[in-house]
Formats: structure tokens, sequence, C-alpha cells
């Protein structure tokens, strides 16, 4: 064996080891988070259910003069009209957060967001080893994909944190998934480093398929506020329709930010992203043309990237239009990241395609 492939052999391993030394740093993440929810004090989310159920004042009556026919003067008052909310848009305040706003329980979340930042470094390092390993861009079949979606992801959680945007809240479902993906990732998706086929062997492989990661890293915190929101908005219907929840609905959903807050945060990331993802599917069709000779051709990879691009664009109309915002939207925007979701995984496990020849 030559001396590079024993040092490309080396670096392998490396990455591999670092990949799992990052699941061991998110798995103290995971417990730190849970300990933030669990210890963190209760008092301040009991002020909050408090400020949930307070009904407005209605508005004082206006009296109208209306002059009559006979010439004389008439008071009358102005009936008050009472409108209902509409989902997501309650005057309700953002909830004290995981720690319950005391400062054991956010000493336990800044544990947290500090062995998430750490696993983070690690996980990126391991992506960067194998990159050096199989020198090309590190997201040539499944496993690559995975382990750099799942940086990204963390990656872009970090960095709304340092541009302090209150997002701790998606701490624990966002690492409970890294998990998730890097335990499929390395378990049934692990594929020995070799070099692309001549058809991926291109620069557009760092353009179209960076530009995909991306997008599909922030579509997913787009889709767990989305959820959150759901949850949240059914919570606030309960109390304002004098609805007593349980005691783990109170305790979990009292601490997350409003419907409405959550509902603006997925709409903004979402909308922020859409541009990209529509540039990522034009890339994939400028790559289809130089290495296939045609840049559409129906193939599943580029159907379900087009179902993709159509679910949020409907998210985004539906948004605009005033009978479809609120719980329609969302559930819009769970079905477009669903179609993402089944585009990566469904697609390329269970469907045969050109795309395929990468291997998982």
């Amino acid at each position: 064996m030559s001396l590079a492939a024993e040092t490309n052999e080396s670096l392998a391993r490396m990455s591999d080891m670092l990949i799992y030394s990052s699941m061991a740093v998110y798995t103290l993440a995971f417990f730190a988070h849970i300990a933030e929810w669990v210890l963190g004090s209760r008092s301040k989310v009991g002020r909050t259910a408090a400020a949930l159920t307070t009904r407005q004042a209605p508005a004082p009556a206006v009296t109208v003069q209306v002059k009559t026919a006979g010439g004389t003067t008439a008071v009358l008052d102005k009936p008050t009209v009472v409108t209902r909310s509409g989902a997501g848009v309650r005057d309700v305040p953002d909830g004290p957060g995981a720690a319950g706003g005391t400062v054991k329980g956010d000493l336990y979340g800044r544990i947290a967001v500090s062995l998430t930042a750490l696993a983070f470094l690690i996980e990126a390092s391991g992506v960067i080893a194998r990159a050096f390993a199989v020198q090309r861009a590190p997201w040539g079949n499944m496993y690559e994909f995975s382990t750099t979606f799942s940086t990204v992801a963390v990656g872009a959680y970090l960095g709304f944190l340092v541009a302090r945007k209150n997002v701790r809240w998606i701490g624990l479902p966002l690492v409970t998934t890294v998990l998730l993906d890097l335990g499929l990732a390395t378990t049934w998706l692990k594929t020995p480093s070799d070099q692309l086929v001549p058809a991926l062997d291109s620069y557009w492989l760092w353009i179209h398929v960076s530009t995909a990661i991306f997008c599909g890293a922030v579509f997913y915190l787009g889709a767990v506020a989305t959820l959150l929101y759901l949850f949240r908005d059914s919570y606030e219907n309960k109390l304002a329709t004098g609805g007593d929840p349980g005691s783990f609905a109170r305790s979990v959903l009292e601490r997350l930010p409003s419907a409405a807050s959550l509902d603006k945060f997925s709409y903004r990331v979402n909308a922020a992203i859409f541009p990209l993802w529509t540039f990522t599917i034009i890339a994939g069709a400028i790559w289809a043309g130089d290495a296939w000779g045609r840049y559409w051709g129906w193939d599943a990879k580029e159907v379900w990237s087009f179902i993709t691009w159509v679910g949020y664009a409907a998210y985004l109309h539906a948004r605009a239009t005033a009978g479809w915002k609120g719980r329609k939207a969302a559930y819009i925007a769970l079905i477009a990241f669903g179609c993402f979701l089944f585009n990566y995984y469904g697609v390329n496990i269970f469907v045969s395609s050109k795309h395929s020849y990468a291997g998982v």
C-alpha cells in the first residue's frame, strides 16, 4: 500500500472516530437539556399560565347622536363588536424558556449549549477529515450527506444563538434528531470512503449538494418550529375556551414561545431559504445537462425535488391568503418538509433512479 493510500485510510479512521466522539458529546448535551427542562422551576411558568388566561376588558361603548325626522336628537350606544383572534395572533407573552426562568435551570441550559457547540466542532472536524480522506466533497453518498446535514443543522442553530435569537427551545429536539440521524448513518448507511463515478466528479457537486444540505438543515429548523406551533396553538385555544390542560402540557408548553412567535419564526426561515432551494433545483438541472446531456428527465429525485418546491411555494402562498393562515398553512409546511425527507431517504433507498448509482 502506498503512503498516500495509508494516509487516506488513517484519515478515514480518524473521521469515524470523531463522528462517534461527537455522538458521545451530543448524548451529554441531550441529558443536560433534559435537566434544564426537569430541574427548572415552574414558579414563573405558573405566572405565564395566568397571563395566557387573562381576558381583555371589553372596549367602551361609543355614543352616537342621531337626528330624527321630528327634529329631536336621540343618543344611541354603538354596540361593542367582539372578535375572536385568529390562530397564532393572540396577544400572548412568550414563555420563560425551558429553564423556567431560574438560575439553576439556566445553568443546565448553558451547559447543554456548550456541549452542543463542542460536539458540533468535533463532528465538523470529522466531516473535514472525511473530505481529506476521499479528496473530494464529503457528501458523495448518504452516510456523508447525513453527517454533513446534522453538522450544518447544528451550525445553523448555534448561528441563531450567536445572533442573540431566542431559539434555545430548539435545543432538545435538535440534539435528539441529530443523535437519531448519526445513529442511522453509522449503523445502516455507513459506506467505505471511495471515489465518485465520473458523472459525480464535478465542481457542481460542491455547489448543488452543499446548497441542498443547507436548505434541508434550515427547513428542518422551520419544521420543528411549525410542529411546536401546532401544539402551542392548541394549548392556547384550550386555555382561551376555559379548558384545563394536564400538568405535563403546562410544564412543557407554557415554557415555549407563544404560538404567534413560533409561527413567525417558522415562516421567516422557510421564506428566507426558499429562494436558495429554487437555486438548488436550477443548479441540479445544469449539472444534469453536463453529466447526462439533458437538463430535466423526470427522474425520481428531480420529481420529488420539484414536489418539495411546490409544497413550500404553496405554504408561502397560503400565508398570503387570509383563509389559509395559521394551522392550515402549518400543515402545508409539514407536508412540504415530509416531501424533502422522502426525497432524501425514500428515493435514495426504495426507488431506482439515475441518482442511485452513488450508493447509500
